[in-house]
């Protein structure tokens, strides 16, 4: 489906706003659609958007609700930034297992970094190997939510898009057979 670029900005600022609210709003922590807008963005938007869809959300997001430790911040990122990358390859390799696996790697990838960085950035867990295992420990309640978030999330919004991009086949199925059914006796006629 080619879409123009008035029509992708309006869906690009759709997507964003409602990410952006659902942070705002009153959720379970770490149930958001970020990395869902990772994987949309690769699948239906273009590579260029992978990055700048996600990266916008949280960031306007994390402007309204405030920042915090910039080393834990930074993780977050990061552990954002390598989602993008990785829904890269749900974009290359289409299909119902790489996606689940894909979005089951975000959710651990960002569990596994995020979690390793408060370790070792707050004063929350001793320094030993023994204080990292507790801070994964604890951090289990995040990744469930993660888990429910990132496939609840990308499910819905993928077959939004699949469900217009059905729409939208079908309606040019129909106009063309509309007007190859009025259009053909015309051509028909006017070369015999």
């Amino acid at each position: 489906m080619i879409i123009s670029n008035k029509v992708l900005l309006i869906v690009v600022t759709c997507l964003v706003l409602v990410a952006v609210v659902i942070r705002l709003l009153p959720h379970d922590p770490n149930m958001t659609p970020i990395t869902a807008l990772a994987f949309v963005a690769g699948l239906y938007l273009g590579k260029k958007w992978v990055f700048i869809l996600p990266g916008l959300a949280l960031l306007i997001s994390d402007i309204l609700i405030g920042f915090y430790d910039w080393k834990i911040m930074l993780s977050v990122y990061v552990s954002f930034l390598l989602i993008c990358l990785l829904s890269l390859v749900v974009t290359k390799y289409r299909s119902t297992l790489t996606s689940g696996l894909s979005i089951v790697g975000a959710s651990l990838l960002f569990f596994l970094i995020t979690n390793a960085a408060v370790w070792a950035f707050s004063p929350w867990y001793e320094k030993t190997f023994s204080g990292l295992l507790y801070s994964y420990e604890l951090g289990l309640p995040f990744l469930r939510n993660m888990l429910i978030g990132d496939i609840l999330y990308t499910v819905v919004v993928v077959s939004l898009f699949e469900v217009v991009h059905f729409l939208y086949r079908r309606r040019h199925e129909l106009r063309g057979a509309l007007f190859t059914n009025v259009a053909s006796p015309l051509v028909y006629d006017k070369f015999n």
